[in-house]
């Protein structure tokens, strides 16, 4: 039996498509004593993973290609122990949802911080105590709320989406284009 080395360093793996994001994000998680991978894809990323699981992950939520919601699921396939926080300038209830039904163990709407995300992975249990609003959502917010849940239940298909919306296609994709 070998023995452990304590001073090895957690193994981190960020993905994001924006390249500015992840350089700056990449050497803040260095200092907090991760060893950090990057990668831009969902699909490089899964690569990534499948030759060494990591500890932690922090994947995007928006990509082109794969959605960070089923990297999510191929990385709590390959590990059930990774810590997955799922970021995300497209925050709703319904991919908070499925994020943490998929693996995530936390969802962070963008713009965070490295501190933020390290508190994240620390997190076990739900917070009795977080705010609650007391404003009601907007009409805007509840339409975004409505097509998101109703996006999920289509497995991101946007055809399918706009035909059970009764909506256009091109007015759905301007709708999701919007940054709520």
């Amino acid at each position: 039996m070998s023995a452990h080395i304590t001073d090895e360093k957690p193994t981190l793996l960020l993905v994001d498509d924006d390249a500015d994001f992840l350089s700056a994000l990449a050497p803040a998680m260095i200092k907090r004593g991760f060893l950090v991978s990057t990668a831009n894809s969902a699909e490089s990323a899964f690569e990534l993973a499948k030759q060494e699981a990591p500890e932690y992950a922090v994947v995007d939520l928006k990509m082109s290609g794969n959605s960070g919601l089923v990297l999510v699921r191929q990385l709590a396939s390959l590990e059930a122990g990774t810590k997955i926080v799922v970021l995300t300038g497209f925050a709703s209830i319904s991919t908070a949802v499925e994020a943490i039904k998929l693996g995530a163990t936390h969802y962070l709407a963008k713009p965070v911080d490295a501190d933020e995300i390290v508190s994240a992975f620390g997190k076990k249990n739900g917070d009795a105590e977080v705010e609650l609003s007391s404003n009601p959502l907007s009409i805007e917010r509840l339409e975004w709320e409505h097509i998101q849940r109703v996006l999920s239940e289509h497995d991101g298909n946007i055809s399918a989406t706009a035909r059970s919306l009764n909506m256009h296609r091109r007015t759905l994709q301007r709708k999701l284009s919007k940054n709520h």
